[in-house]
Parts: structure tokens; C-alpha cells; sequence
């Protein structure tokens, strides 16, 4: 099993990815109790991790649809109307 640790970069996709085979693995119960505690300590991080930058695309399309002050968005017209 390759260790992400050390990878700051690591995109919201990857860390998800990374998260659900964390749980997999957890989830066998075969584990010795400290390779599950390290396994959770890690998922604990990935979860935080991945919260931030959920949080961080929020503000980001809070700040799009908001800039223009007055100005608001409008949807789509239908191309066959």
C-alpha cells in the first residue's frame, strides 16, 4: 500500500478515493489494533482535509455568483423556445 501522507497536493477525488479503501479496510476487522489506529488516524486527516476544500469551493462559487454587486444570475434560455 503506497502512504499519501506527505502529498499536500493530493486532489479532492484522490482523497476520497484514498478514504473509502481506508474504510474497506477498517471494515474487515483484521486489522491489528495499531495498523487500524494509524489507518483511522489517517482517514481522520483525509476527512478534514477534504471538508477544507469543500468549503474552500463553496466561498469560491459564493464569490462568483455574487460578484457584479447588482447584478444576478440568470438561467439558461431554452435553445428551442
Amino acid at each position: 500500500m503506497s502512504d499519501n501522507q506527505g502529498n499536500s497536493q493530493q486532489s479532492f477525488e484522490e482523497a476520497m478515493l484514498e478514504l473509502e479503501k481506508l474504510v474497506a479496510e477498517m471494515e474487515t476487522g483484521d486489522l491489528p489494533l495499531e495498523q487500524a489506529l494509524s489507518k483511522f488516524e489517517r482517514g481522520i486527516a483525509l476527512a478534514r482535509t477534504s471538508q477544507t476544500m469543500l468549503k474552500k469551493a463553496e466561498q469560491r462559487v459564493q464569490v462568483l455568483t455574487q460578484q457584479g454587486d447588482d447584478e444576478s444570475l440568470q438561467p439558461l434560455s431554452d435553445p428551442q423556445a
